[in-house]
């Protein structure tokens, strides 16, 4: 989805408090309609280079109570987290680029490839209710935008306090504003296996073509 472009950057991980198996659907929501980036997390940086996507190791997220947030702060400084939580420890994060932008972003929790995926969704929130389009100082300047003109201001591992375990992996959006499906990558025992947030800009895990806008 291409809204209007954020000026600000998006903060998609959280440490302390964000849409499978391919096959199960919700009454509005078809899985595997959702995405065609699954494969994004089972392929190589030589892999993923052979298909015009680049690859941004950023390092760690702290997470120290195993909840994790995904939304923009600045628009959804309440958002709640995940419903779904894994183990408290550090987890890497991974961009992945095309285009100029960044088209998906994951974090890894295990080794291995996904048996099947899962849309992310907020306490309370039911599957079988959800529809395709539901996916809510200036700090930005003040805070964030040192941390984010060290990588040419798209991307930052953040500490909201310093000297104290816990960041925060801010990233921009895709094509900018808008809402964006997350999605869990589950073992065949349902254990979390990775995460991730797909911003529209590819397809099939490709970046050789641009999608057409819808």
């Amino acid at each position: 989805m291409r809204n209007r472009m954020m000026r600000a950057a998006r903060l998609v991980l959280c440490a302390a408090a964000a849409h499978a198996p391919v096959s199960a659907s919700a009454a509005g929501w078809d899985v595997s309609k959702a995405s065609s980036n699954f494969e994004l997390v089972t392929l190589g940086d030589a892999e993923l280079s052979g298909r015009s996507i680049g690859v941004i190791h950023m390092g760690n997220v702290e997470l120290t109570s195993g909840r994790i947030v995904a939304a923009d702060p600045l628009a959804q400084p309440d958002r709640p987290a995940l419903a779904r939580t894994v183990a408290p420890g550090d987890y890497p994060v991974t961009l992945y680029q095309a285009f100029g932008r960044i088209a998906a972003a994951g974090m890894r929790f295990a080794e291995g490839k996904p048996d099947h995926w899962e849309l992310a969704v907020l306490p309370g929130q039911d599957l079988a209710t959800l529809k395709d389009d539901d996916a809510d100082i200036n700090y930005y300047d003040d805070v964030l935008a040192a941390d984010l003109d060290a990588n040419k201001g798209h991307y930052a591992l953040h500490r909201p306090m310093a000297g104290k375990r816990g960041n925060v992996a801010v990233f921009w959006s895709g094509w900018g504003d808008g809402f964006y499906p997350v999605f869990w990558g589950l073992d065949k025992d349902g254990r979390p296996l990775a995460l991730l947030t797909d911003f529209g800009v590819i397809e099939n895990a490709d970046g050789r073509r641009e999608p057409k806008v819808q």
